[in-house]
This record gives C-alpha cells, sequence and structure tokens, in this order.
C-alpha cells in the first residue's frame, strides 16, 4: 500500500508542476483536467505525509532509547508509543483514503422527484420530499433553484426539477434515487383509511463539457410560452426550452426563469447530467460483478424506504435500518439515514480491498 501511494505522492508533485506551466494554464479544459485530479489525491497525499512525518519521528526517538540520560530514554519511550499508535491510525486512514472514489462525489446535483401511484396523494408526498430535500440542503448552507416543476390539482407536484449547489452534494445525496413509499391517512380521506403511495427520486451529479461532449445535431430544441398561472411575461414572450435528444429519446425540459438564455442554460445542464447518469449505468451493467456500490442500484424501479406515518416509523430496505421521528426527517434531518446507508456502502467496499 505505502509503495503505491508513494506512486502517488510523485504524481501529486507532477502535478503541482504542471499547473505552474504555462502551456498548461492556456488551455483551459486539461488545465480542469489537472486541477481535478490534484483535488482527489489532494487528501490521500495529506494523510501519507502525516505518516512520513510519524514514521521518521519514530526513528529519531528510538535512537534514543539507550541515551544515558534516564529522563531522555523515558521521554524516547512515551514518544515512541504515541507515534507507533499513530502510524496504526494513518495507515487505516490510508485504507480508507485509498478505497475507490465516486469522480462525481464532490459535484452539485440535478434531483427529479416525480408523483408514482397514489393520485393526488403520491404528488402531495413529492411535495413533501421536495421539501424534505430543500431543507437538508438549507442546513447545509447550499443553495437551491428550481429547474421545472408541474402541480397537480391538490397543490402536490406530477413532477419536479430542482438543482443543489454545494460541496460535496451528489456524496451525501446519490443513495437516495429510487422509489419512495408512504403509508398514511391522505387529507382528502374522510373515513381515516391509510394509503399507500409512492414518489421516484433520481439524483444526477451536475456534469460539464469535458465529462459530456454533445454533438448538437443530435438534439432538438423547442422554444415556447412557460404554462403557469399566467401574466404578461407569459402571454408575451417564449421563453421555455425542451430539449430532445434523439439518439436517446431523452428529453428536458426548464421554464422556471424569465429570461430565454438561463432556461436554456439550465436544459443544457439537465440535459448533460442526464447523458452522463445514462452512461454510468450501461457501465455499471457491463460491470455487475465490480460495481461502485451494491447497496442500492440507484434505480428508479427499486423500492429503497418507506414512510409509515401511523407508527412514526422509516425503513430503509436495503439496509434493514428503522429509526423513528418522520417530523424530524422531513424537516430535513437527513444526515442518520444517509450516514447509515453510506457506512454500509464503505464497509462493503473495504471488503473488496484485497
Amino acid at each position: 500500500m505505502l509503495e503505491r501511494v508513494a506512486d502517488l505522492d510523485a504524481r501529486f508533485d507532477e502535478l503541482n508542476r504542471l499547473l505552474a506551466d504555462p502551456d498548461v494554464l492556456a488551455d483551459h479544459r486539461r488545465m480542469q483536467e489537472i486541477a481535478r485530479e490534484r483535488s482527489q489525491l489532494e487528501p490521500i497525499i495529506a494523510i501519507y505525509r502525516e505518516y512520513l512525518a510519524a514514521r521518521q519521528g519514530l526513528e529519531e526517538a528510538r535512537s534514543l532509547a539507550n541515551d544515558a540520560d534516564t529522563d531522555v530514554r523515558e521521554m524516547a519511550h512515551e514518544e515512541s508509543v504515541q507515534l507507533e499508535a499513530d502510524m496504526v491510525r494513518l495507515e487505516q486512514d490510508l485504507k480508507f483514503a485509498l478505497l475507490p472514489k465516486d469522480p462525481a462525489d464532490d459535484r452539485n446535483v440535478i434531483v427529479e422527484i416525480r408523483a408514482g401511484t397514489g393520485g393526488d396523494e403520491a404528488g402531495l408526498f413529492a411535495s413533501d420530499l421536495f421539501g424534505m430535500y430543500q431543507r437538508y440542503a438549507e442546513r447545509r448552507g447550499w443553495k437551491v433553484e428550481i429547474m421545472d416543476s408541474s402541480a397537480n390539482e391538490a397543490g402536490g407536484y406530477r413532477e419536479i426539477v430542482f438543482e443543489l449547489q454545494g460541496q460535496g452534494a451528489y456524496s451525501r445525496l446519490k443513495f437516495e434515487s429510487g422509489v419512495h413509499r408512504v403509508q398514511r391517512v391522505p387529507a382528502t380521506e374522510q373515513q381515516g383509511r391509510i394509503h399507500t403511495s409512492t414518489a421516484t427520486v433520481a439524483v444526477m451529479p451536475e456534469v460539464d463539457e469535458v465529462d459530456v461532449d454533445i454533438n448538437w445535431d443530435d438534439v432538438r430544441i423547442d422554444i415556447y410560452h412557460s404554462g403557469g398561472a399566467g401574466g404578461q411575461n407569459v402571454n408575451k414572450v417564449a421563453t421555455a426550452v425542451r430539449m430532445t435528444h434523439n439518439p436517446t429519446g431523452i428529453v428536458v425540459i426548464c421554464q422556471d426563469e424569465r429570461s430565454q438564455a438561463k432556461n436554456r442554460a439550465k436544459a443544457e445542464a439537465h440535459l448533460r447530467a442526464k447523458l452522463y447518469t445514462l452512461e454510468r449505468e450501461k457501465q455499471d451493467a457491463e460491470q455487475s460483478a465490480l460495481r461502485r456500490s451494491q447497496v442500492g442500484s440507484g434505480d428508479r424501479s427499486e423500492k429503497i424506504r418507506t414512510y409509515n406515518y401511523p407508527q412514526d416509523r422509516i425503513t430503509d430496505h436495503r439496509i434493514g435500518l428503522t429509526v423513528h421521528g418522520i417530523p424530524r426527517v422531513m424537516d430535513g434531518d437527513l444526515d442518520p439515514l444517509i450516514e447509515a446507508v453510506s457506512a454500509e456502502d464503505q464497509a462493503r467496499l473495504l471488503a473488496t480491498v484485497a
């Protein structure tokens, strides 16, 4: 392991030199790629160099083990014990740091929530899920931007697409993709019967041109008037943008902004994210035995969580976890659920490390 990290350390120094090279600085795409690789290596190298310092300190402390001065020998012994413990801890930290890292972990995310089975109640649940993620984002200081939405008659959402901008957003939310199921008495239920409804969530990392190169000859772009409550802007200016990627059939719409240019930029970001996610899914299917994660496939057809309101219970079916306190979770306190699933994923990855 240490030999491998030593090679990474040499690569890190090389990347630093490249980032000071005028030719690299003049090539924006190459500079982005190098900076991204350096950023991924930096936490590993920090641990490794701390380990090297501890090892050097241990060698120096051991050299004093036979010193004529009793106080020096005792001090050297105490320091050796501490440094040995530090090295064990740092070796474990290195092992975790070297686990396969999802290159998208630090990205912003685009989230799609769609009402599933359950009629108007499913739309209300979709709205509740959006509120849950919105409040979670607020707790972490992330920015929330709605890209597209379609309301139902009951005040919920048939679907809503939004962006969460914040450090590590994808690493925190990537296991939220799938079917979320709710069991509760709908507000419209007169006889107090419990209904079961669902909503699907898709979490996609936001990507740029370096990651996805779109052939715009394959994309049909339509500009039209936004739907909604009306108003002068809606009636006079066509600002909504719909992009159709012909080879895949993917369609994205953005109509939330009053500017056509802003809607177009958001629609393009959404399309890139969907194409990137589609390619990742293909790679996962081709390498099923070496999947990035065995906790969940991220497939929208996979039931991942049930919110049982009468029993105030949330169950994550992937890891068999049950927690109580639905109001707290719906208010954005998602970390206990997120961290439990992430820990399971990490444990599975560690088990595969030779």
